[in-house]
């Protein structure tokens, strides 16, 4: 590998670990080097590495009691989803990863991704399944609380609304989440 750091042949190196999947693409893309397809840092063993440190970090119990908390709180946005009836969620939640879009053609859930990804208030990436966009909305910190869920899900409404008003489409029909 060391060869190719230092080859003058980078194509063959970054066709080798090219990995172009629509979650790691973005609008700067090909405007500058990507050292990203460089490297093996998507391979198993990395991975693996990866789960050593953690497992190091937290210990087993320590892993187990917060999985189930973000599991707990997936759970949580994924009932703000559904209740607001201009989203849908095309696949089951897992773990701590929700799937949603809004109703409709998919450049209008690519809108909301852009512009929710472009506030700086906070980050999702893209996804396609069955043909449609989607954005994946990931709870995986330890330090993510209720109040982050909720304050984000107003980000979402928020910008949706702008959204769905530059293509025309106002709605007043949505669910109401029952106080707990």
């Amino acid at each position: 590998v060391l060869y190719c750091y230092v080859g003058k042949n980078s194509r063959s190196l970054h066709r080798t670990f090219n990995v172009e999947p629509l979650y790691l693409q973005h609008e700067n893309t090909g405007l500058a080097i990507d050292y990203m397809h460089w490297q093996v840092p998507l391979s198993k063993r990395f991975r693996a590495l990866k789960l050593w440190f953690v497992l190091r970090n937290y210990g087993i119990s320590g892993l187990q009691k917060m999985i189930r908390e973000n599991v707990r709180l997936a759970q949580k946005f994924e009932a703000l989803v559904r209740s607001d009836n201009r989203f849908e969620i095309p696949a089951a939640r897992h773990m701590g990863l929700i799937v949603f879009r809004l109703r409709g053609e998919c450049s209008m859930t690519e809108k909301l991704l852009k512009k929710l990804n472009s506030s700086g208030k906070m980050h999702a990436v893209p996804c396609c399944i069955k043909g449609q966009y989607v954005i994946r909305f990931t709870i995986t910190s330890q330090r993510t609380t209720a109040q982050d869920l909720t304050r984000d899900w107003a980000i979402i409404r928020s910008t949706a609304t702008d959204v769905l008003e530059e293509y025309g489409i106002v709605s007043t029909n949505r669910k109401r989440v029952p106080p707990k």
